[in-house]
């Protein structure tokens, strides 16, 4: 990993004598250990309060007194020091009321910037998103099937373009690089159409250390899977969840897990591999299918193909598929049934609030597909089960783009250590090392 360049102002020392420092944006997360030291409350408190005025909205100073428990002249602190920091800022004040008006602050947009990128079967995309999650600059490379030298090539030329747009203010906040892609990508060489031995360059490649190489940026990879259900968890909806169990259903279906308020990547970052899980077999005797092949959208361009249509049209007509009717309809009945058995084969080992359902389709495909996997789940034998929800996502075929991007972000201003990369996946990342003495603190603001 390499150092962090530019960001906002840090503050370092202890008591009440605080130095203003010209460092990286990574020294929000300064680098403390040990216990739970004045800096380290800090830290939490600054995290905690991001995280707040991130999901719920603008927020005014009492407001988030009220909802940490810390007292309002801490409150006020700290929000001034973010707005200081210009993670934060003003809103128009609230007025009509009884004394002084009050004024919500939220996240500032430009606070800080983060790279995704996302290698697909199909094609690459680098996304650059502001604090907000928001895309501002997207470059994208179609190809046969990916290669190593195509992917390295797309990124060496389309960096620099896209971190030249923000003007070199906006440059010293980029927060880093995350990278979303399949793992083991030379196992699916027959299903991407790919010839013979095209897809080997993959078991020698070491995607992390080589975009690394040609990136100014500190870089993180991550399933793509799981970056789709960190895009979900840090900027959609389904944060009101604290455990749920993530579908995405793309060219191949993946997933991810979020467990205790924490996206969970797993040992060798390969948590909620659902692809890969069996699904009942249609006949006595036959093998069972994996999820991958019920419930992606690969299928749905065979039928199409076995139909006279073009299967690549799919990709050319991404915000809808009106033209797809029949098939369209019998690949989400599929679908759907096998999501719905998958469903419940995993809440038979974890009590998941939810099930949620994304994909690299349009919303309203995407709301049919959830809708048609509740009607055949609740028809299922669910007997000694707890009840689950089973939602559409909220992010949408660019989850895996701008996960990816997410990641520099959650590593520098996430709440909780737990959000990205505890496992061993993490362990040679020095980053990851920064939220130490903030773990264990709790979920509530602490005075200090």
């Amino acid at each position: 990993m390499k150092e962090a360049h530019g960001g906002p102002r840090a503050r370092a020392g202890s008591g009440a004598a605080e130095a203003a420092l010209d460092a990286p944006l990574v020294s929000l997360a300064a680098k403390n250990s040990g216990g739970a030291n004045q800096a380290g409350v800090r830290l939490y408190n600054e995290r905690l309060l991001l995280s707040l005025v991130r999901r719920f909205g603008p927020l005014s100073k009492i407001e988030v007194a009220r909802l940490t428990g810390l007292s309002v002249q801490s409150t006020s602190a700290i929000m001034n020091r973010l707005q200081s920091d210009g993670l934060l800022k003003r809103e128009a004040p609230l007025r009509g009321r009884v004394g002084q008006p009050t004024i919500p602050m939220s996240i500032d947009p430009e606070g800080a910037y983060s790279f995704g990128l996302k290698i697909g079967r199909r094609s690459c995309d680098l996304v650059l998103i502001d604090f907000r999650g928001a895309i501002r600059q997207r470059a994208r490379q179609p190809y046969a099937f990916p290669t190593p030298a195509k992917i390295l090539a797309f990124v060496r030329d389309s960096l620099p373009i896209l971190s030249n747009s923000l003007g070199a203010a906006g440059k010293r906040r980029i927060a880093g690089l995350g990278v979303a892609a399949p793992f083991q990508l030379w196992n699916w060489e027959a299903e991407i159409g790919a010839p013979p031995g095209a897809m080997d360059a993959w078991r020698r490649f070491d995607a992390e250390s080589e975009i690394a190489a040609i990136c100014p940026y500190p870089t993180t990879l991550c399933n793509d899977a799981t970056a789709a259900c960190a895009a979900e968890f840090f900027f959609g909806r389904c944060w009101r969840y604290r455990d749920f169990l993530y579908f995405f259903v793309g060219e191949f279906l993946g997933g991810g897990l979020v467990l205790d308020g924490a996206l969970r990547p797993g040992r060798t970052g390969n948590a909620a591999a659902l692809g890969s899980m069996p699904i009942m077999a249609k006949s006595v005797g036959a093998a069972a299918p994996q999820l991958i092949a019920c419930a992606s959208i690969y299928q749905l361009e065979r039928q199409l193909e076995a139909a006279g249509i073009d299967g690549s049209s799919i990709l050319a007509t991404p915000d809808s598929w009106g033209e797809f009717a029949s098939q369209l309809e019998h690949w989400i009945d599929e679908a759907a049934c096998a999501l719905a058995y998958a469903t419940l084969a995993a809440i038979s080992v974890i009590d998941f609030e939810a099930i949620v359902i994304d994909g690299e389709m349009p919303p309203t495909v995407r709301e049919r597909l959830a809708a048609r996997t509740r009607e055949v789940f609740v028809g299922l034998d669910r007997r000694g089960l707890s009840e689950t929800e089973i939602v559409a996502g909220s992010i949408g075929a660019d989850a895996r783009a701008i996960g990816g991007a997410a990641l520099p972000l959650i590593k520098n201003f996430a709440r909780d250590r737990e959000v990205l990369f505890k496992d061993a996946i993490s362990q040679t990342s020095r980053y990851s090392k920064l939220l130490r003495t903030a773990s264990d603190l709790g979920s509530r603001g602490m005075d200090g």
